[in-house]
């Protein structure tokens, strides 16, 4: 996988989290709205995309798939400092690129990444999970449940 392709992931895994702190959704809901050919679409566009701001971005998506809003505000339930969008988006890109195997396309990982028990717990901004090192999350997604 090329650099460019590895930054285009980076910037849809950031552009879902974005959504889903926007609309108050679990990542889970957000992701559901995807199908795999639209989040190829959305690799294909995220050169471009990344011109402009999030906010953009995420309002026409929203729009155009018609993302409702949820109550799941991980941002006002958090004690701490709120980890930014980007830091966010760089825990999934990592999980996403660790886990991709050579039998599943790169669409088809980031819909089961953001499907997967994991989300809820890196969005737990008051947890330690988000910040956790990489393999414990990858051994931990693999597993499927937090290892100890």
């Amino acid at each position: 996988m090329t650099d460019k392709q590895k930054d285009d992931v980076y910037y849809v895994c950031t552009i879902i989290e974005y959504i889903a702190r926007e609309t108050c959704n679990r990542r889970q809901d957000v992701i559901s709205y995807f199908n795999k050919d639209d989040l190829r679409r959305q690799l294909r566009l995220a050169e471009v995309n990344h011109c402009l701001s999030f906010q953009q971005v995420a309002d026409e998506l929203i729009e155009e798939y018609g993302i409702s809003n949820g109550t799941f505000d991980t941002v006002k339930e958090c004690k701490y400092t709120v980890p930014s969008v980007t830091a966010i988006g760089r825990v999934y890109q990592t999980l996403v690129l660790e886990t991709c195997t050579e039998e599943e396309e790169i669409e088809e990982t980031v819909i089961h990444v953001f499907s997967s028990f994991l989300c809820d717990e890196i969005s737990d901004f008051n947890s330690s999970v988000y910040y956790r090192n990489p393999d414990y999350l990858r051994c931990s997604y693999l597993a499927g449940e937090l290892l100890a």
